[in-house]
Formats: C-alpha cells, sequence, structure tokens
C-alpha cells in the first residue's frame, strides 16, 4: 500500500492532537516537518514555539519527536492502515525554570497546564496528596470559573478526574469526603482570570520533584543500574529506586559538549581538568533521545541569560499591552460589577423591604381578621355564657327546693328516728316488766304445783281413808258424806288454778331508705385570646449613594494592593494549608496501599528536604567531586 494514496491525490494526511483540539491537514509530499510545525503552530495562535514539538509513534513502537529538518514522509511515521493518516500529538517537549517570568503568551500557559494537569492525574509526575488537592481546586476554578454559591451543586465535582488514582486509593475515604475538601480549597479562591488561575497552578506544580524531568535508564561503569534526569538547568543522576531525590546533579553551563557513541554517552565538562562524565544506556534510540533533549535545553539555558531577542521583546510588549488592557478591562469589569452588585442589593433591599411592608400589611389585615372574629367569637360566647348562667340559676333554684325537700325529710326521718327510739325504749320496758312478771308468775305456779301435788297426796290419804271406812262398813253414811265434802274441796282447789299463759311482744321497725342528692358542679370557661396586632413601619426610602472616579480609583489601588500582599503572603500561606490538610486526612491512611514515592516523600517532608534545597546542596560540591561520586556509585 502506497503511504501517499493514490495518483491523483498524493497529499499527506495528518492529524494532530493537542489537550484541547484535534487539527487536521493535508501536507504536500515533500513537506518536513517544520513544515507540519509551524502549520500547527500558526493554526493555534503559537509564538512561542521553542518549548513544543510533535510526538509519535514509529513503526518500531517507539515514541520519537519529529525532525524539522526531515520530511515527514521519511521519518519512519507508522501510517494508520485504516485511512491513510500520519497522526501525531502536540506535546510540550522543553520546560522553561520559572513559568511566571518566561511564559508569555495565554496559549502557551494553557498549554502546559494541561499536559501538567494530565502529567499529575496519569502519575507521571508524583504529586503528594494534599497538593493534589490544592492542585484539583485549581483546574476546578479553571473549568467553572470562580466559586458562586448560587450556582455550585453538591456533587457537582464527582464526574469529573480531580485526583490521581494513586491518591484515592492510598485514603478511605468516600468522593464525598474529597469533594469538601476540593470544595474548601475552591472557596478559599479570590476571583481570577482563566489564565491567573492556570499559572498558578503552574507555579505550584514547577515545586513538584518530577516536574519537566525526562527519566532515561542508564548504567555507570561499575554497571548499576541508575535513572538519567534531563531538565531544564542540567541532568540529574536518580537511584533506580527513587525518581525524587538526585544523587547529584551537573548544571547546562557546566557541560561543554555531549556525544554518544552507540550506547556509550559522553560528556564533556568546561573544567579541562575533570575527567569527561560518561554512561550508557540500553538502546540508540535512547541516546538519540537523550542528545536532542540535552541539545534542546542547553540551548534554552544559554538563552535565557542572555538578552531578549527582539522577537521575544516585541512578544512581552504585546503581551504587556494586552495585560494591561485586560486589567483595564478587568476594572471597568469590577467596577461594572460592584454597580450591579450594588443595585442588585438596592433591589433585593427594596424587594425585603416590600414584602415586609407586604407582610406586615398581611400581618394587619389577619390580625384585623382575626379581631373580627374574636369579637363574634366573644359575643356568641358571652350569649351562651348568659343561656349558661340562667340555666344555672334555674339548677340552682331546683337544687335549692331539691336540698329543702331533702332537709324537711331528713328532719322527718329524724323524728321518726327518735320516736321510734322512744318507743323501742318502752318496748324494752314493758318486756322486762312483762319478763319480771313472768318470772313471778313462774314462782306463784311452781308454788301451786307443790300445793297441788300435797292436794293430791292429801285427797290420796283421805281416799285411802274412806276406803278403809267402807272397808270396815260400820259408818257408810257417815263415810260417804266425808267423802263428798272432799271431792267439793279438790274441786274448788281445782278451779283456784288458772292455766298462766306468757305473752309475747313482737315489736318491728321498719327503716325508710334515705334519698340524698348530690349537687351538680358547674364550671363555667372562658376563653381569652391576645390581640396580636403589630405596627407597620415607615415607606423605605434607599438612600442614593454613587462612587466618584477619585473614591473608584482609591478603591481599584486598594484592590491591587490587597492582591499584592496576597501574592506575597500566598506562599507560606499556602504551605500552611497544606500541612493542615495533610494532618486532617493521615487518620484515614492505608499504609499498605502506599507506593515507593509516597514513602520516599514522606521521608524527604520528615528530612525537611525539597526538590531546590536538595539541587542547592548537590551543587555546593565541585564538579570533579561529583564526577567521582557518580562513577563509584
Amino acid at each position: 500500500m502506497s503511504l501517499f494514496g493514490t495518483k491523483k491525490n498524493r497529499s499527506l494526511s495528518v492529524r494532530v492532537s493537542t489537550f484541547d483540539s484535534e487539527l487536521e491537514f493535508k501536507l504536500e509530499p515533500r513537506a518536513s516537518g517544520q513544515d507540519l510545525f509551524d502549520l500547527v503552530c500558526r493554526t493555534i495562535g503559537l509564538r512561542e514555539s521553542w518549548y513544543f514539538g510533535l510526538q509519535y509513534v514509529d513503526t518500531r513502537s517507539n515514541v520519537s519527536w519529529l525532525k524539522m529538518e526531515k520530511r515527514v514522509r521519511d521519518q519512519r511515521v507508522e501510517l494508520h492502515a485504516s485511512n491513510n493518516v500520519y497522526v501525531f500529538s502536540f506535546y510540550a517537549k522543553f520546560f522553561p525554570e520559572n513559568v511566571s517570568e518566561e511564559l508569555i503568551q495565554e496559549i502557551t500557559q494553557h498549554l502546559f497546564f494541561l499536559q501538567v494537569k494530565q502529567s499529575i492525574l496519569s502519575m507521571d509526575i508524583y504529586c503528594r496528596p494534599e497538593a493534589s488537592v490544592l492542585l484539583a481546586s485549581y483546574a476546578v476554578h479553571v473549568q467553572y470559573g470562580p466559586y458562586d454559591y448560587e450556582t455550585y451543586k453538591d456533587g457537582m465535582l464527582a464526574g469529573g478526574e480531580l485526583l490521581p488514582k494513586g491518591v484515592t486509593d492510598q485514603y478511605q475515604m468516600t468522593p464525598e469526603m474529597w469533594e469538601e475538601r476540593i470544595k474548601t480549597w475552591y472557596m478559599d479562591h479570590e476571583p481570577m482570570t482563566r489564565d491567573e488561575v492556570e499559572m498558578e497552578y503552574l507555579k505550584i506544580a514547577q515545586d513538584l520533584d518530577m516536574y519537566g524531568v525526562n527519566y532515561f535508564p542508564i548504567t555507570n561503569k561499575n554497571k548499576t543500574k541508575l535513572w538519567l534526569g534531563v531538565t531544564s538547568v542540567g541532568l540529574n543522576i536518580y537511584d533506580e529506586r527513587d525518581k525524587l531525590t538526585p544523587k547529584t546533579t551537573f548544571q547546562w553551563n557546566e557541560i561543554r559538549h555531549v556525544s554518544f557513541d552507540d550506547k556509550k554517552f559522553t560528556i564533556r565538562l568546561v573544567d579541562a581538568k575533570v575527567s569527561n562524565f560518561i554512561f550508557y544506556s540500553q538502546d540508540l534510540h535512547i541516546n538519540k533521545m537523550i542528545l536532542d533533549l540535552c541539545k534542546g535545553n542547553h540551548d534554552l539555558y544559554m538563552r535565557r541569560r542572555k538578552p531578549d531577542t527582539m522577537e521575544i521583546q516585541q512578544m512581552k510588549a504585546q503581551a504587556k499591552e494586552e495585560k494591561q488592557r485586560r486589567q483595564i478591562e478587568r476594572k471597568k469589569f469590577i467596577r461594572e460589577k460592584k454597580l450591579r452588585e450594588k443595585a442588585e442589593h438596592e433591589r433585593y433591599e427594596l424587594e425585603k423591604s416590600m414584602e415586609h411592608l407586604q407582610n406586615e400589611m398581611r400581618m394587619a389585615s389577619d390580625a384585623l381578621r382575626r379581631s373580627e372574629e374574636t369579637k363574634e367569637l366573644y359575643f356568641e360566647k358571652s350569649r351562651v355564657n348568659e343561656e349558661q348562667m340562667q340555666l344555672t340559676e334555674c339548677k340552682a333554684n331546683h337544687f335549692k327546693t331539691e336540698m329543702d325537700r331533702l332537709r324537711e325529710r331528713q328532719m322527718k326521718i329524724e323524728r321518726e328516728k327518735h320516736d321510734l327510739e322512744k318507743k323501742i325504749r318502752d318496748a324494752d320496758f314493758y318486756v322486762h316488766q312483762l319478763t319480771v312478771e313472768n318470772d313471778k308468775r313462774e314462782a306463784e305456779t311452781e308454788k301451786l304445783r307443790k300445793e297441788l301435788i300435797c292436794a293430791k297426796m292429801a285427797e290420796r290419804e283421805a281416799t285411802a281413808r274412806l276406803l278403809n271406812f267402807l272397808n270396815s262398813g260400820r259408818k257408810s253414811s257417815t263415810d260417804s258424806l266425808l267423802t263428798s265434802s272432799s271431792v267439793s274441796h279438790a274441786a274448788n282447789t281445782t278451779s283456784s288454778m288458772a292455766a298462766i299463759s306468757t305473752p309475747s311482744l313482737t315489736t318491728s321497725s321498719s327503716t325508710n331508705d334515705m334519698e340524698t342528692a348530690g349537687g351538680a358542679e358547674l364550671t363555667t370557661h372562658y376563653l381569652a385570646q391576645g390581640d396580636n396586632s403589630s405596627g407597620i413601619s415607615d415607606d423605605f426610602e434607599p438612600k442614593e449613594f454613587i462612587l466618584t472616579d477619585n473614591e473608584m480609583e482609591q478603591i481599584t489601588n486598594e484592590m491591587e494592593r490587597n492582591h499584592l500582599e496576597y501574592l506575597r503572603n500566598s506562599k507560606k500561606q499556602v504551605q500552611n494549608q497544606l500541612q493542615t490538610l495533610r494532618s486532617e486526612i493521615a487518620p484515614h491512611k492505608i499504609e499498605e496501599n502506599q507506593s515507593n514515592l509516597d514513602i520516599l516523600s514522606e521521608a524527604q517532608i520528615k528530612a525537611g528536604e525539597n526538590k531546590y534545597s536538595t539541587l542547592k546542596k548537590l551543587k555546593s560540591g565541585s564538579t570533579k567531586a561529583r564526577v567521582a561520586f557518580f562513577e563509584e556509585l
């Protein structure tokens, strides 16, 4: 298959991907890498092109940078078989020493911001957890603008990729907990434009140990495995297990010449008394990339230390004018925003006052309506109370009559009870008398019984005598007469003895039941309801408040002074905030999920070291000593 398509269309199809767009071009077959690069820079409006390059994957699956002097078709660029397109990525190839002083164009800052952000999220650049949260807050600021409590909603940040996976896996925290901490930092940022926020992001990111470092595996003469780090200020040597802290370093002003022979790389130093700095790589392709990066970084290093060219001076002047123009527009925008906020505030106050008056009117109307209802309720209750009072009086009279009747009945019952008790006492006395009389009669009866017995005995004796007399037969007539007399005498005796019977008195008393009637308790309730009434406030008259130009200028100058003071103190405040956040999330850390870089970073913090202090300490030794140290590793 031909690399150039059909005979009718021999142009090259090229697709260039940046971090925020994809560009497609048609190139002439003889177009060089410089032609393609210039076309891309013109398309995106980039003038600081010396930081960037076009990266591709060659036919051997190696990552390479497009050479500017060679034709595109001659550089072993892998052609996509599906659509016959050459694919390139537009990346930053070289990094500035100080982003705030060297980056001029907004597009340059934006491209660096996107690339560094992607490198941090993909963990190509190691970033501590607390710094990751801070950088994520700036990334949110770039995406959504300054924090606005009216538009911000909980969970709004959950959908985006804001933190490296190594950070979220290292702590036992939910996405909501991470979002809350990012939101806290996001709220603390002062209102800034997108380019200012991106610059703040880059100023923090450039302090990271792995920022702007291209790592390549190498060995020294002892065949010790090491890492070579190519940076904007020189070459760093790292231990195989530590990409954060370099073992030694050589700045570009100490290096005179760089070359390689197959896998052997030779660096000649400025000091002629010092032997060459030699190391070995694994592949010739790696040596070519190292040489290309060394040459580009060395040229930029020397260029920074020379007066700016006319092109750069022109760019800086234009950037300064553009910045001043935007500052004026921003001041105007801030002034208009303040006026709009003032008008909104006045409108809000008027609406609030109107609402307050409406509420007061509504409350007064409700109070009046409740008063009328209360009045009618009182009238109704008064009528009901009068009826209840009349009913109560009737009941009271009825109760009084009933009580009098019951009292009379009670008195009658008492009299009957008294009479009954008197009768009972009389009956008891009569019974007692009858009992005594009965006892007397029983005694008399007993006496008569004894006399009767005696009479019967006498009668028997007389009978016996009579029988004896009759039996004697001598005085029959006389005895008959005696017998008759005796019989007559016995009969008289018997008749005198009357049968005595004891009469019985039965006394019965009947007690009538006493009816008692209880009085009914009458309770009268009175409802008292307070009359809620509130006075209506006076009419709201907002005072007119207009700032003069001098007052506005004073306010603007004060804002600028505050902004400069903020910038001076921001670094110290950021360090304190990072320390606070580190302490907050420390209890949630999962120790076993820590990577080797996490452990090395913690050791670096405990030792009080950072990127710049380490490089300063390494540069304090002589070049000869550092070369000897490298060879002995």
